[in-house]
């Protein structure tokens, strides 16, 4: 997952979320580049979200979602 959002050009915000400083948010657009359309798809289809909000929550949750996994990095 990191290295796709790596791949998009949002790398650095990435390596904020795993380092020790503040988290970098991301933009919706960074979401939908880095997550392909099947799995938009799918994880909408079974949360029972609309894209939009799949898409919100994504980027208003990730960052602190890993950053809360990696800890020591």
């Amino acid at each position: 997952m990191l290295d796709r959002f790596r791949g998009v050009g949002a790398g650095s915000k990435v390596d904020s979320w795993v380092g020790t400083g503040p988290n970098q948010p991301i933009k919706p657009n960074d979401a939908e580049a880095a997550i392909d359309e099947d799995t938009l798809t799918s994880l909408s289809m079974e949360t029972g979200l609309s894209r939009e909000e799949l898409i919100s929550r994504i980027t208003r949750d990730l960052p602190e979602a890993i950053n809360k996994m990696t800890p020591k990095w």
